[in-house]
């Protein structure tokens, strides 16, 4: 069930949690990022600090997480002032490697120990620390190197940072990554996508984050049209060509025919999709 509605519960979700790892599906340590908490007297920051130390606890319960495999960090009270709300911005994990700015954190040498310590005998976490001589704070938020994808590509045994164009115009954040995969870390590709579009409007990479680990069986079970194929890519393309507006003004908000053309769109989704035809409100309300 969704968390009280209530201060005291902030919650920004997956934006502020990490899952360190083997192997994705195995057991491994559940990082929760908060910006304040309740019993907080003389913590403050210019701007909201978007999630609470309460709401990570409370979500950690009632997803049954191991306690010894739980791990709560603060994240540090200048790069929230800096413009990073989310952790996110500043922070990205996948399989043992956590990547991240000197600044992300309250107290960056205790994370450290607190996540060796849930780990245990699962795996040997990796730490990437940027230091701020070589990426300022700033560069970092602007150029949205952390707000990234971290994976690992089939056949590599190092990992794969995927990383927006904005990284490789900043030339600290490019000069950076030229150097992290130049050493032998756990980090060996950067790759540079172009999401303009989504990070003008205040998204990245990161949107992209979530992982579900299944077996076989239960990928068996997944509607086939939900799955990503060049038939489905193109589809999709062909759908957004057709019925995506390249402006939209106030006075079209009140005519009807921005709703029939949505219903219309909406239709054919669910077509592709596989979803039915009685998949969205309108749809059932008209059968």
């Amino acid at each position: 069930a969704a968390l009280p509605q209530h201060s005291h519960f902030s919650d920004e979700g997956a934006a502020n949690h990490v899952r360190l790892c083997d192997y994705h599906g195995g057991p491994g340590v559940e990082l929760f990022v908060y910006g304040r908490s309740v019993s907080d007297v003389n913590v403050t920051t210019t701007f909201p600090a978007r999630q609470t130390l309460e709401a990570s606890r409370a979500i950690a319960r009632r997803h049954s997480l191991a306690p010894k495999r739980r791990v709560f960090a603060r994240q540090s009270a200048a790069v929230i002032d800096a413009g990073a709300f989310h952790n996110e911005v500043v922070c990205v994990g996948a399989l043992d490697t956590l990547f991240f700015h000197e600044q992300a954190f309250d107290d960056t040498a205790q994370m450290k120990a607190d996540i060796i310590a849930a780990a245990g005998d699962l795996f040997t976490p990796q730490f990437v620390q940027v230091p701020s001589a070589d990426v300022p704070i700033e560069d970092a938020i602007k150029a949205y190197i952390f707000n990234s994808m971290l994976v690992q590509m089939p056949g590599q045994s190092r990992l794969t940072l995927i990383a927006p164009l904005e990284t490789q115009d900043m030339p600290s954040t490019k000069a950076y990554c030229e150097g992290l995969v130049a050493g032998n870390g756990p980090i060996g590709q950067v790759l540079y996508v172009d999401v303009r579009q989504s990070m003008r409007n205040g998204g990245g990479p990161a949107c992209l984050r979530l992982r579900v680990a299944m077996t076989d069986e239960e990928t068996a079970r997944v509607n086939t049209h939900m799955l990503m194929t060049d038939h489905s890519f193109s589809a999709l393309s062909a759908w957004v060509s057709a019925h995506y507006r390249e402006s939209l003004a106030p006075d079209d908000l009140r005519d009807p025919n921005l709703m029939i053309e949505s219903f219309t769109a909406l239709d054919e989704l669910s077509e592709i999709l596989g979803l039915g035809d009685r998949f969205y409100p309108f749809q059932r309300d008209s059968a």
